[in-house]
């Protein structure tokens, strides 16, 4: 069925190419970004739960490492963005670039064509290891039972989360950032760590809500599970918050016309609206429910939270990148929702294909029994 939307919904988008060209590259950078997020975003949750251990991760488990096996589709996926390089970034226009000195600099040595898509390979390089060695050594474990390879595990999230950290960092201000190629953030890469970790978690826990209510996770997934998630989720909701309001901080306090054109570009008109929305409904009203037990321990209010949360999340990212294109007035194009739509049903379909390949837990792992048997009577 998601292939189907997926299919239905990517033939739109080509319907939108014929259309305007350049906005539909705008939409489905939209849609590539909102996506890839919840990959990397699963690969740094899985990578923490190695490190940290305990029942949240490994009751999820399964979930987050069929999501970080999407990784390969969206590195085809990325092959437009690389087509349609001149519709999506200023700085592949030389000769607008030469015209500022600060800007010239930027385009010769970093914003070019060549090295952009050399970052690109580097970064996609570096993730599809990362995501190899987890899910290969997790199901060797399965097979096998052998302690030394969640050993090997622990061992690489340690330096493979901070890795991961920095290429995510370097991805954003390639993909996004540069799209205002004057403007720079130094905290720019973390929101885009926390927001993609909190998509990731968002998606599993949307995910497990439904497996809960089906055979076998029914006897397996408890309520304290969903609460433990439900404490991550408010954690990640705060990190975001917390790096997205420094960033607007640090620019409004410095006062300078060349940071705060960016925020200029995104408050005025249907964005300021936007950008509100954003605050309140992927920041306030989640923290707030989050506080409550009872809805941390209800399956179906959790999963309804993260169901607002990642639609929440792919408006913060049209917010993010769609005001780069029309900085002068307010524009949508339906075509920001059909891209996230078509990509989403190719995304959805691969991560179902990849999460019937394997057992829904990790069955040979010795912290199972432990975690089921401690969560047994709550």
């Amino acid at each position: 069925m998601a292939f189907v939307v997926g299919a239905v919904f990517s033939a739109l988008l080509v319907f939108g190419l014929l259309i305007d060209r350049a906005q539909f590259f705008h939409a489905y950078l939209v849609g590539f970004i909102f996506w890839i997020g919840i990959t990397l975003g699963s690969t740094a949750l899985l990578m923490l739960q190695h490190l940290t251990g305990g029942a949240w991760g490994l009751i999820i488990r399964r979930v987050l490492e069929a999501a970080t096996r999407t990784l390969p589709l969206m590195l085809i996926l990325f092959l437009p963005i690389l087509l349609g390089l001149n519709q999506i970034y200023s700085w592949t226009n030389k000769a607008a670039m030469d015209q500022v000195p600060a800007l010239r600099e930027k385009t010769a040595h970093y914003l070019n064509p060549a090295f952009f898509t050399i970052r690109a390979a580097v970064y996609f390089a570096i993730w599809l290891v990362m995501v190899w060695l987890l899910n290969t050594w997790s199901l060797q474990n399965d097979r096998t039972a052998n302690r030394r390879l969640l050993k090997r595990l622990q061992m690489l999230s340690g330096p493979g989360l901070g890795l991961l950290i920095i290429t995510i960092t370097f991805a954003s201000i390639d993909w996004v950032m540069s799209l205002d190629p004057a403007w720079s953030s130094t905290i720019f890469g973390l929101i885009f760590v926390a927001s993609w970790s909190l998509s990731a978690l968002a998606f599993g826990i949307l995910v497990m809500s439904w497996l809960a209510r089906h055979k076998p996770m029914d006897a397996v997934v408890r309520t304290s599970h969903f609460h433990d998630w439900g404490n991550l989720m408010m954690a990640l909701v705060m990190l975001w918050m917390y790096f997205a309001f420094s960033q607007y901080l640090i620019i409004w306090s410095g006062n300078l016309p060349e940071e705060t054109v960016w925020y200029v570009a995104r408050k005025h008109d249907g964005w300021g609206v936007i950008a509100l929305a954003i605050v309140i409904l992927q920041f306030a009203f989640p923290f707030l429910t989050l506080l409550s037990r009872a809805a941390k321990n209800s399956p179906q209010r959790l999963g309804m939270l993260a169901l607002l949360i990642l639609i929440m999340r792919v408006v913060d990212v049209i917010w993010l990148i769609e005001p780069s294109f029309n900085r002068e007035h307010f524009h949508l194009s339906w075509m920001d929702i059909v891209a996230t739509i078509g990509v989403g049903g190719l995304w959805i379909a691969t991560f179902a294909w990849q999460l019937q390949k394997r057992a829904l837990v990790p069955i040979n792992d010795p912290q199972l029994e432990q975690a089921l048997t401690a969560h047994a009577g709550h």
